[in-house]
C-alpha cells in the first residue's frame, strides 16, 4: 500500500484510464504474490497462470461479479473508464471486454491510491469468489 493515500477528490479527477493503469498493476502484483506463495511452479508456468487470471475476459467476468456491490462512487469510476475512449484493446478479447476490464482496474487502482485498502480485499474477496 501507499504510504500516504491521496486525496480522494484529486484521484477522482485523474484520467480514468490512468487508474485503469495503476489497478492493473496492483492486480497483477496480487495475482503473482498469491501465484508465487502458494505453487512451486517454475516462472513460465507462474506467469501463465497470472496470464490466465489477469486478462481483459477473467477481468469483465470479476467486474459483472462486483458491480451489484460498488458504491455509488465506485460505480462512477467504473463507467467512466469503461466509456473511455482508448485507441487500444486487447487483439484476442472483444472490445465489451476489454472496457469492462478498464471500468475494474480503474475502480483498483481509485481504491489504491485512496488507501482503502480494507474495501481493496473485500472486492478482491468477491472477484476470486471467496
Amino acid at each position: 500500500m501507499l504510504k500516504t493515500p491521496l486525496d480522494k477528490n484529486k484521484v477522482r479527477q485523474m484520467n480514468p484510464l490512468v487508474l485503469a493503469f495503476v489497478g492493473d498493476g496492483v492486480e497483477t502484483l496480487r495475482v503473482r504474490t498469491r501465484l508465487a506463495l502458494s505453487s512451486d511452479a517454475k516462472t513460465n508456468a507462474l506467469h501463465r497462470l497470472a496470464s490466465g487470471e489477469v486478462n481483459a475476459h477473467a477481468q469483465s467476468e470479476q467486474a459483472e461479479r462486483i458491480l451489484p456491490i460498488l458504491t455509488e462512487e465506485e460505480a462512477d469510476i467504473f463507467h467512466r473508464a469503461r466509456n473511455s475512449k482508448s485507441r487500444h484493446h486487447a487483439k484476442n478479447y472483444s472490445v465489451t471486454d476489454y472496457r469492462r476490464a478498464s471500468g475494474l482496474e480503474a475502480v483498483i487502482g481509485y481504491l489504491y491510491l485512496t488507501g482503502e485498502s480494507e474495501r481493496l480485499e473485500e472486492l478482491f474477496a468477491k472477484m476470486e469468489n471467496l
